[in-house]
């Protein structure tokens, strides 16, 4: 068997570096949920026709579920710590190495549990959208929560900068009020309402959120209105800041306490898989508010880093680092005939980004795990 050669270390850019202190938080961020398996396939011309079968041009591999969002952040330079559990099987290996060893994820909080066997998703990308297909079931409570390690609802997580986490209908998790009280600054998106009331008083937690961030249709079906802008400010009177992605029109942000606007037009890219992209634009911005930056400023960065998400495949490994984006906006300056003001609207990227280099790629998802080493 050939011995393991890992990549050479070098230091990440730290978007906190300036505001880190001693007594800081254990963590930037926390947040807890389920991780999956996710197979993705690409390269397919259209939907999968009942009857027939299919063939794609590309297959990946990688975690997925809530290590989309948690990759997403470590990749930004954010010390992130995870509460999931993890199946007992070979995929359960690979992800828990993927994310501790690979991109330096705490993982004390999590729990490998004996003959759970880990949930997985078939994601099929094709015409710019995703069919998903998923299998699992729901991880067993620990035998002895005072030994587990596991985040349990009324667990107290550790003491972070931030939290995110997912609403869903009359779901309460203690873990957000517990995490709020600690001083944590809670971020939030939401799911499709599958009861169909879209009822804004029946997500608990919202009320401590420092930014919600739900995608245009749930926005305006939680507002009852017609336009994703006017939801966003009817939303902005509920919580602090109000963002709402627009698709291929960028997003949209409104600070509830000054009354502050920000819109930026969606970067346009040839998208290979859209897994994950929405987990990439929270990450994002939850980086660039932590970080102190500009409302406009934040926005556009999380629409930068959802553009380039999208040109990968494999949900949480398509999630570029600050090398990706040191590559991209070093690119757009050099091509002739750009729009000035498009180009003003990223120049805060200048005073940000490390010179262009890669010593090494970015994991990325590949066709299966489990490689045998070479001899």
């Amino acid at each position: 068997m050939g011995e393991r050669v890992d990549p050479p270390v070098t230091r990440r850019l730290d978007p906190l570096g300036a505001l880190r202190a001693d007594g800081d938080p254990e963590c930037d961020v926390f947040l807890t949920g389920t991780v999956f398996l996710d197979i993705i396939f690409t390269g397919l011309d259209s939907a999968p026709v009942r009857g027939t079968e299919s063939w794609a041009r590309g297959m990946g591999s990688s975690p997925g579920g809530v290590a989309n969002m948690a990759t997403a952040l470590a990749r930004l330079g954010l010390h992130t710590s995870l509460s999931a559990a993890f199946g007992d099987d070979h995929y359960g290996d690979y992800c828990w190495d993927a994310l501790e060893q690979g991109e330096g994820i705490d993982l004390s909080l999590s729990r490998t549990i004996p003959g759970w066997h880990s949930p997985v998703t078939i994601s099929m990308a094709y015409e710019g959208e995703r069919t998903m297909v998923s299998h699992g079931h729901e991880a067993p409570p620990p035998d002895d929560p005072a030994t587990s390690g596991a985040l349990l609802a009324d667990a107290i997580p550790p003491r972070a900068r931030a939290a995110v986490a997912s609403l869903a209908p009359r779901r309460r998790e203690g873990w957000i009020a517990e995490a709020a009280a600690r001083g944590a600054r809670i971020f939030a998106d939401v799911g499709w309402d599958e009861t169909g009331r879209w009822d804004l008083a029946a997500l608990p937690g919202l009320e401590l959120c420092e930014a919600f961030l739900p995608n245009a249709e749930e926005a305006m079906r939680y507002t009852r209105t017609d336009c994703p802008r006017a939801a966003a400010r009817v939303l902005a009177e509920k919580v602090p800041v109000a963002v709402v992605t627009l698709g291929a029109e960028g997003a949209y942000a409104v600070d509830g306490a000054t009354g502050e606007t920000a819109e930026v037009p969606a970067i346009e890219v040839e998208a290979l898989d859209p897994t994950g992209a929405g987990d990439v634009f929270v990450a994002g911005f939850v980086t660039g508010t932590l970080a102190g930056w500009p409302l406009a400023d934040r926005l556009a960065f999380a629409g930068l880093t959802a553009a380039l998400s999208v040109q990968e495949f494999g949900g949480s490994l398509s999630a570029p680092g600050w090398t990706e984006v040191a590559a991209w906006w070093q690119r757009v300056q050099a091509l002739a005939d750009q729009d000035p003001a498009a180009l003003n609207r990223y120049a805060f990227l200048g005073r940000l980004l490390p010179a262009s280099c890669r010593p090494w790629p970015l994991a990325r998802a590949v066709p299966t795990v489990g490689f045998r080493r070479s001899p």
